[in-house]
């Protein structure tokens, strides 16, 4: 089992930046790819950012591309996203996830991920 625990949520106006954490336990870190996702009222949960187990690879959404940076921390079990240029449509509950790294499935895929935390809610005001 990994848990998985966010924190780093809040309500920031637009143009404003937060900066997301998820920490991890249980099982080894560095076995797991990660990712973000996020889920609006009455919206699907879509994938943000996603980050292979070393770092080496990030992968984001259209949406987030060049506004929102992934990265990890391996010896303190960590990923972080960095959120720049907030945009009111940015407002969801956010997702850390964690995937198996031998599991080839697509990082946008969020069947592939076998471990959610509970989340944190992001509002950016208009």
């Amino acid at each position: 089992q990994v848990q998985l625990v966010e924190s780093g949520g809040g309500l920031v106006q637009a143009g404003g930046s937060l900066r997301l954490s998820c920490a991890a336990s249980g099982r080894t870190f560095s076995n797991y790819a990660m990712g973000w996702f996020r889920q609006a009222p009455a919206k699907e949960r879509e994938f943000v950012a996603g980050i292979s187990w070393s770092g080496t690879n990030t992968y984001y959404a259209d949406s987030a591309k060049g506004r929102f940076t992934i990265s990890r921390d391996n010896a303190k079990n960590t990923v972080s996203l960095q959120m720049n240029s907030l945009k009111p449509e940015d407002t969801a509950v956010y997702y850390c996830a964690a995937k198996d790294k031998y599991y080839s499935a697509s990082y946008y895929d969020t069947h592939a991920y076998s471990y959610w935390g509970q989340g944190t809610q992001v509002t950016v005001s208009s």
